[in-house]
């Protein structure tokens, strides 16, 4: 089963900084078994990504679907929009981006799941700023999942993510090419030099008179132009850069303790933005309250974007979850 495009009308919503919405239109989409029939997946997207997570131009589609490590087959697979991302033909652009936080977005999640009727869920996985919302919905709700799987993210931003976080608000404000130039800056934090020395070698391109390198970023640049709305990227950036478990006040021990959830800590050696080192460190954290608890790393000189490259490493990791034995 696969649907399009559906959507919650959620009244009355306040953000944490304050602000009262009148009204937010969450979307969603599900995947697989039928709701009700099946043990459930939430599946949160990254910065650029949707709801569309399998199925026709589906951005996972190497993990999730028919006879895939996620088996459409076996569950049912619930995909939020984070709301103003853009996708949807009745989206609508969240002026006030400022206000909103990767706290928000759980919340908003959340209240999905209840409209849905649903209390309990057998995984909650997300890539990049998806797996930031992932630990926040868990903090909210440490009852709501059996398995929390991070995949190259965390459960905070570090100050080298605020950072460049910063540098993309300030392109996206003040360049005349907003998002084009902004995804030319990005995709040097999402990849590695090694990354470019591997697929570029700093070879020349005759007919552009320009390094291969620098067409392929300005193709990237072009391409999500065209197709990512600006007031979508300005929410996103600060989502990204907005991830802290603990900015309602409690430590993390506090939030971490109560969550019921086995949690499989996915890092890539060579990410930037979520770094190996902070995944390890947030294992020794959970290990020390006595948690459940596992960590898991993909060996890839793709930096960040290697959860979008190397499906067979992910593949290795998420079949013990998701694979051979009966949710």
């Amino acid at each position: 089963m696969e649907k399009g495009i559906q959507h919650i009308q959620i009244s009355s919503f306040l953000t944490r900084s304050g602000l009262h919405c009148d009204t937010i239109n969450l979307g969603y989409q599900l995947f697989g078994c039928s709701l009700g029939t099946a043990p459930i997946v939430v599946v949160n997207h990254a910065l650029t990504g949707n709801s569309q997570v399998t199925g026709e131009s589906g951005w996972w589609n190497e993990a999730i679907g028919e006879g895939k490590v996620i088996d459409t087959c076996r569950y049912t697979i619930i995909a939020f929009n984070v709301p103003g991302n853009g996708y949807g033909y009745n989206d609508q652009p969240i002026d006030n981006y400022q206000d909103f936080t990767a706290y928000d977005i759980a919340k908003l999640f959340l209240y999905g799941l209840e409209f849905l009727g649903v209390d309990s869920i057998y995984g909650l996985i997300g890539g990049s700023v998806g797996g930031g919302i992932a630990w926040e919905m868990a903090a909210q709700r440490p009852l709501l999942a059996a398995h929390l799987i991070p995949v190259a993210s965390d459960w905070k931003s570090t100050d080298w993510l605020i950072a460049n976080c910063l540098i993309q608000e300030q392109i996206l404000n003040n360049s005349s090419r907003p998002v084009h130039d902004a995804r030319l800056h990005a995709m040097l934090c999402y990849r590695t030099p090694q990354s470019f020395k591997e697929k570029f070698g700093r070879s020349w391109n005759e007919t552009e008179s320009l390094y291969n390198i620098e067409t392929w970023l300005l193709h990237h640049g072009k391409k999500l132009q065209q197709r990512f709305q600006l007031s979508a990227y300005k929410l996103m950036n600060k989502l990204l850069q907005s991830i802290n478990i603990e900015a309602g006040g409690l430590s993390f021990s506090e939030i971490v303790t109560p969550i019921k959830a086995h949690v499989h800590i996915v890092a890539i050696d060579s990410d930037l933005f979520f770094t190996p080192d902070e995944n390890r460190e947030t294992y020794r954290l959970i290990k020390q309250l006595g948690k459940e608890v596992s960590y898991h790393e993909i060996n890839s000189i793709h930096g960040h974007d290697a959860f979008l490259i190397e499906f067979d490493q992910l593949e290795t990791i998420l079949k013990p979850i998701f694979g051979t034995n009966e949710p």
